[in-house]
């Protein structure tokens, strides 16, 4: 007669020989009845924890069970729970964050990839190429950077020579809508700290920030060459000669 093959699996559950026998020995302690339907369901959920984690539960439940301590068993089983439940939230933002991260890598990829076959791969366009990834992101992000030095084979230490030396160029995500500030002397002299300082009320962000919902990134420069204008605003290149707080706010508001 056949030896009967222990069962290294329970509903579901690959189990090692020392969980398989606390396992069957549960199992016969609780035969029928509600126990068992909870037993069952504490169980299934141990199939979210480690090896190790899932030898301590059973081990626990078993002198619960032997002692007959089952308000012990119980609330066990409620820990248990609650903790697959928080690993299984855990694991699922991670799982959302990374899918979220690689599509954005394949986008600039892509982007990168269009701009590359516009220029024909030739390195000589460099320059352009980082403008243009610029124009496409509002910044300049590293994935693009990185791609950009392996398919035009050049060192990535000098794209971001390039990338850092130009003012226009920005390395942090920046917003839809670029609004500046021009703080030259001419414009100090006519008012531009006053004019600063209702951009960055209406727009509630200081200069060199983002809005949260990265719609304008907010900066100053010098001298754009319209002193006529001082003091002067710059929205997405559009020159605007001291506008009031509730011109600024409908100016943003076109913005779309």
């Amino acid at each position: 007669m056949a030896k009967k093959k222990t069962k290294s699996t329970f509903i579901g559950i690959k189990a090692t020989p020392e969980q398989a026998a606390l396992l069957a020995k549960l199992q016969e302690q609780l035969k029928s009845g509600t126990k068992t339907e909870v037993l069952l369901k504490g169980l299934e959920l141990l199939a979210q924890l480690s090896p190790d984690e899932t030898t301590a539960a059973l081990e626990t439940l078993s002198a619960d069970m032997a002692s007959g301590s089952q308000p012990a068993t119980s609330l066990e089983l409620a820990r248990l729970e609650a903790e697959a439940q928080q690993y299984r939230n855990v694991l699922q933002q991670t799982k959302n964050k990374t899918e979220g991260v690689m599509r954005q890598v394949i986008k600039q990829i892509s982007q990168t990839d269009k701009i590359l076959a516009h220029y024909g791969s030739d390195s000589s366009e460099l320059v352009q190429m980082i403008i243009d990834i610029q124009h496409e992101n509002h910044w300049l992000p590293k994935e693009a950077l990185v791609w950009l030095s392996q398919k035009l084979d050049v060192p990535l230490n000098q794209v971001y020579q390039i990338a850092t030396f130009y003012k226009a160029f920005s390395l942090v995500p920046k917003g839809k809508h670029s609004v500046s500030v021009c703080m030259g002397s001419a414009c100090q002299v006519r008012g531009a700290p006053a004019l600063l300082d209702r951009v960055t009320e209406v727009l509630k962000i200081a200069p060199g920030e983002t809005s949260p919902d990265m719609r304008f990134s907010l900066d100053t420069e010098n001298c754009p060459g319209c002193c006529a204008l001082a003091p002067l605003m710059v929205v997405d290149g559009i020159y605007y000669c001291n506008p009031s707080a509730k011109e600024i706010k409908q100016i943003m508001a076109a913005c779309k």
